[in-house]
């Protein structure tokens, strides 16, 4: 399982060390696309594969579907760890995620988050656990 918070900076070249304690979950080899909230999300080859799935079985006739399926699929990309543990960020992907320098990538069990670190401590500031409790019984949690 992908947990914890991690803080690591780009280098000039836009690559990221992959922290130590993930780099086994996720592989030598990831793919890396636009996540939700202004973070990139990094998933394992396995994990992919099953998101992917849940991808394939959108409806095309949903235009919400298939918007959905081009927002994950049209920036994503296959990242390589080299013999440092780094992996390369491409351009378009850095700038969806306003990536310049200060990052933080954060597990969230089935996947990383890469996030600029300023918006992501800006999020985690606002995140109330107490009002999220009180909408997770609508989940059943």
């Amino acid at each position: 399982m992908l947990i914890g918070e991690y803080e690591h900076s780009l280098d000039t070249k836009g690559r990221l060390i992959m922290p130590a304690k993930l780099r086994e979950d996720m592989g030598e080899k990831f793919i890396v696309t636009k996540g939700l909230d202004g973070c990139l999300f990094a998933f394992s080859q396995n994990e992919w594969l099953n998101f992917e799935q849940k991808l394939k079985s959108l409806p095309l006739s949903d235009k919400n579907a298939r918007n959905f399926v081009r927002f994950f699929l049209s920036g994503a990309t296959e990242c390589e760890l080299d013999k440092q543990g780094r992996f390369l960020i491409s351009s378009n992907l850095r700038e969806a995620a306003k990536l310049e320098k200060e990052t933080i990538i954060i597990g969230v069990g089935t996947r990383l988050e890469i996030w600029n670190k300023d918006i992501w401590k800006s999020c985690d500031e606002n995140i109330s656990a107490d009002e999220i409790a009180e909408n997770m019984t609508m989940l059943g949690i």
